[in-house]
């Protein structure tokens, strides 16, 4: 067994590494930023490195870095976690040209899976059946347009290196893929360094399948059953579940074996998940379900197969990487119950899900849950990595059950002062659609505005923050308002604000809302709330014309100049923020008054970039 390990990761996954490591008697060597220093992964490992500034092409994708640390420690091995350097073909040879034992797949497979367009061939040639598409080598506009006409709209364009929904683009329309093609490209080439794109066809009725295998070095392989990651938005996932729901025990064998053979394709070693696209119009069939790609690493949603299956799939990592055979056989696995994982993320839903950053200083969750979290309260959320604060992970003995453990926890879910999904979560978790089993990737789009809480407090929860302040306002007759209309009851009547806004409500409680520290927690919202102001004059007015920063991030494309005329709705420039593109538009017909923003520059919230005037200056 290794006796020391390197974790070339930071944050959730880096802790959920040293969890299993220590359980092994494994000492644990964490690298990091110099942002992350006090971060809880730096904390629980034995040893700790910092390896430069936070941007990440500084820190945790310098490769000769993390092998000066890796010497410097005395580490045997090196775990890469998943992204940054987790599929990277040439770090993993360099790691073991230094001497040091990788935690991960063969180098060959790596390069075999990583490009979608050779994976594809490579699949073909072994039998695995594949989405219809292009994976030619013609690159140019024209041909890729063309190549997309032929296969008939709607088509995805995919960037080769790509993985996580980057460098992906639904092109619904002939009419839009140029503006398209050129997004993915840009995107492609900063991700991943590769600015080349295939072309598939869309399916209508997409469900996400996704086979969790698993080799070693002796030759054998197997499967770990399926999960379903169908509930998406802007092709990342949000929503995990294993098995998925509507396979049956036919269609469940042809896909997993099908996983197997492609594993055994690229003399797969370690944990790897096979990802598939199926056509659900009429239901999972096997003939209707297509190989898209292979992730060559550890998943983010690992923990539901963990919980079906009973494996800790990081010390299986560990014992293969260490040259020992599989620890069961294929006849030895079997699924047990239900489980979902949701990610919470550091994000608005009611401001289109931007990113949101700042301090912690409310992080609870429910009991009965797992929680694998890099972070911690009276810690930060900060704009230079994933937005993801934790996954909340449950198990249940049926579908029904775990949706509404799963529900239940999103709900339960207290974050303050930094906004999140969970409200959205739960609503998704408990919508009748989720919970039928009706899911596909379309399911969040289709849905989104009754899983989207509004941006007002309901009347509900104005009343229970009334509840809350009565004793502070009873004494003043001019907040409390008992009586004031003629003629009527003396019902009392509080005046409150919530979230900076002022009302007048009669106080009632709300049972499923928590009051901590003056924030009022209710369906996994937060509220913040006290007595009305007496100089309250209502919400502040935005200077009409004026384009202010929705998040902190960079600006990474200006394409108008100062004196420009622009139409409404044209694009003026993009910021980028926690892997997150942001375009702004002009806000009416006019022209560019003002323009601060530079390409390249990092901006703060509420930062004025642009200010457009309505006809001619």
């Amino acid at each position: 067994m290794i006796d020391s390990l390197l974790i070339a990761n930071r944050g959730e996954i880096a802790r959920r590494i040293i969890r299993t490591a220590r359980s092994l008697g494994i000492r644990t060597i964490a690298v990091h930023s110099d942002v992350d220093a006090t971060m809880p992964f730096v904390r629980d490992a034995d040893e700790a490195v910092c390896i430069g500034t936070a941007a990440a092409a500084d820190s945790y994708l310098r490769q000769d870095r993390l092998l000066d640390a890796a010497r410097a420690t005395g580490a045997q091995a090196i775990h890469p976690g998943y992204g940054f350097l987790s599929e990277n073909a040439a770090f993993a040879e360099a790691v073991v040209a230094a001497g040091l034992i990788w935690v991960g797949a063969p180098p060959a497979s790596i390069r075999a899976m990583g490009l979608k367009d050779a994976a594809k061939a490579r699949m073909i040639a072994a039998g695995v059946p594949v989405t219809p598409g292009y994976l030619g080598g013609d690159q140019s506009p024209d041909r890729l347009r063309a190549e997309a006409d032929a296969i008939g709209y709607p088509v995805l364009i995919k960037a080769v290196a790509g993985g996580g929904g980057k460098g992906m683009r639904q092109v619904d329309a002939a009419a839009d893929f140029a503006e398209a093609l050129a997004s993915c490209q840009r995107e492609a080439a900063a991700s991943f360094g590769d600015d080349r794109v295939l072309i598939e066809k869309y399916i209508l009725s997409p469900r996400h399948i996704e086979v969790q295998v698993f080799g070693d070095a002796h030759g054998q392989v197997v499967h770990l059953f399926e999960r379903d990651c169908s509930l998406q938005r802007r092709h990342q996932k949000v929503i995990e579940e294993a098995p998925a729901p509507g396979m049956d025990d036919a269609t469940r064998a042809a896909v997993c074996e099908a996983a197997v053979r492609a594993a055994q394709a690229v003399d797969y070693v370690g944990a790897g998940t096979i990802e598939f696209i199926a056509d659900a119009s009429a239901g999972l069939r096997a003939d209707r379900i297509w190989f898209m790609e292979m992730n060559t690493r550890l998943q983010v949603e690992h923990p539901v197969t963990e919980a079906i299956t009973g494996i800790d799939l990081v010390e299986w990592q560990l014992r293969v990487a260490s040259g020992e055979p599989l620890p069961r056989r294929q006849e030895e696995l079997s699924i047990t119950g239900w489980a979902m994982e949701a990610r919470l993320y550091a994000e608005n839903p009611s401001t289109g899900f931007l990113p949101s950053t700042g301090p912690l200083d409310r992080l609870h969750f429910p009991a009965g849950v797992r929680v694998d979290s890099g972070v911690e309260e009276g810690g930060a959320v900060t704009p230079y990595y994933d937005p993801m604060i934790a996954k909340l992970i449950v198990h249940a003995a049926t579908r029904a059950q775990a949706a509404q453990r799963l529900a239940a926890a999103a709900a339960g879910t207290q974050v303050w002062p930094v906004r999140t999904n969970a409200a959205f979560l739960a609503r998704a978790a408990a919508h009748p659609d989720f919970v039928a089993g009706r899911v596909d990737t379309g399911f969040i789009a289709r849905h989104l505005d009754t899983l989207v809480p509004p941006g007002e407090p309901s009347a509900a929860i104005v009343a229970a923050a009334a509840a809350a302040i009565v004793p502070a306002v009873t004494d003043d007759p001019w907040r409390a308002l008992r009586g004031f209309r003629i003629n009527a009851p003396s019902a009392p009547q509080i005046a409150v604000e919530v979230a900076g806004n002022p009302y007048v409500a009669a106080p009632a409680t709300l049972d499923d809302a928590e009051i901590v520290d003056g924030i009022l927690y209710t369906a996994g919202e937060a509220w913040p709330f006290g007595p009305r102001r007496a100089d309250h004059i209502g919400g502040a007015s935005e200077a009409d014309g004026a384009l202010l920063a929705p998040m902190p991030g960079r600006v990474i494309a200006v394409a108008v100049v100062a004196g420009q005329k622009v139409a409404r709705g044209e694009r003026l420039l993009v910021l980028e923020a926690m892997k997150m593109e942001q375009a702004l538009v002009a806000p009416f017909d006019g022209i560019v008054a003002e323009l601060k923003a530079v390409e390249g520059a990092q901006v703060t919230e509420g930062m004025v970039l642009a200010r457009i005037v309505a006809g001619e200056e």
